[in-house]
């Protein structure tokens, strides 16, 4: 009989971490409401950062702000944007300015996705897509540039792991986040020479979001899902990655993509069956959904 495989554990950053490291420092967050983001948000707060999350629904970012400031006894506040609208994130930032009068870290964060074939996706979706993962990225870096210049501060961009390989059903958010990678990239060029850094995420399979619940079969790991490190992803995973990125111990480390998906993207070929889930997509039909 085989022994069991191995199943990484889970940590939280304040168990390699200090405290009081982004004492005094602040985070910009665009898509910080919920998810990956609010976790990323949250673990930064937890060692010193004040932070402001960006986002379309108030209602959701104030309810948003009040648990991460009690939840870490920082100050968090909510400014509404929609990341499609530069000038909305340029009232974000002065608002960031006027409250915390500085911005050291910022995520780009926003994101939408869904699952779709070519064939059955509009050309309205596809511009969607990109209006929120692309533009959103570059809007929110252009609305925060001057004043993480001023911090010799730092920006972390959320991608994907998706266009590493083909993945049907996913075009869309594969040419997004394609475009995110290349464009942190050049950011890091160009702005290293001012003590800008700029890396990216790229978060596998990460269970309790929205986009894990959306395109994860979880109920069936026959689908070819596989991980080295025995487990789907957890929230503490980027978040531990983010506080590493941010920290003095990356002051080193720009122009990166880093994976965190405990080594599944070495495994995989495709997340559905192929070649069958193509030829018939009603057996997709379940996972699609037509809206952001």
């Amino acid at each position: 009989m085989s022994p069991p495989a191995y199943v990484a554990p889970i940590h939280d950053s304040t168990s390699s971490f200090k405290s009081n490291i982004f004492e005094g420092k602040v985070l910009f967050c665009t898509g910080g409401a919920s998810g990956i983001c609010r976790g990323m948000t949250e673990a930064v707060m937890r060692h010193g950062a004040n932070a402001v999350i960006i986002g379309r629904r108030l209602d959701r970012l104030e309810q948003t702000s009040k648990e991460l400031s009690a939840a870490t006894g920082r100050s968090c506040i909510s400014a509404q944007a929609d990341v499609r609208q530069p000038k909305s994130l340029k009232e974000a930032a002065q608002k960031a300015i006027d409250v915390f009068g500085r911005i050291d870290f910022v995520i780009c964060g926003a994101a939408g996705n869904f699952m779709a074939p070519i064939s059955g996706l509009s050309e309205n979706a596809f511009k969607t897509v990109i209006e929120i993962d692309t533009l959103g990225t570059y809007n929110t870096i252009k609305a925060t540039i001057p004043h993480v210049r001023a911090t010799k501060g730092a920006y972390i961009s959320v991608s994907a792991t998706l266009h590493y390989n083909a993945t049907p059903y996913q075009v869309h958010v594969s040419a997004a986040k394609a475009a995110v990678d290349a464009l942190s990239n050049v950011l890091a060029v160009e702005e290293g020479p001012h003590g800008v850094r700029s890396n990216v995420i790229a978060p596998g399979f990460i269970a309790g979001t929205e986009g894990f619940d959306r395109l994860a079969n979880k109920n069936d790991q026959s689908n070819g899902f596989s991980a080295p490190l025995g487990r789907f992803g957890d929230v503490n995973d980027v978040a531990n990655a983010a506080v590493f990125l941010f920290s003095d111990a990356a002051s080193y480390v720009t122009g990166q993509v880093i994976p965190v998906d405990g080594g599944a993207e070495h495994l995989r070929t495709t997340f559905f069956p192929y070649p069958q889930s193509v030829l018939d997509p009603t057996t997709m039909q379940k996972l699609m959904k037509g809206k952001l």
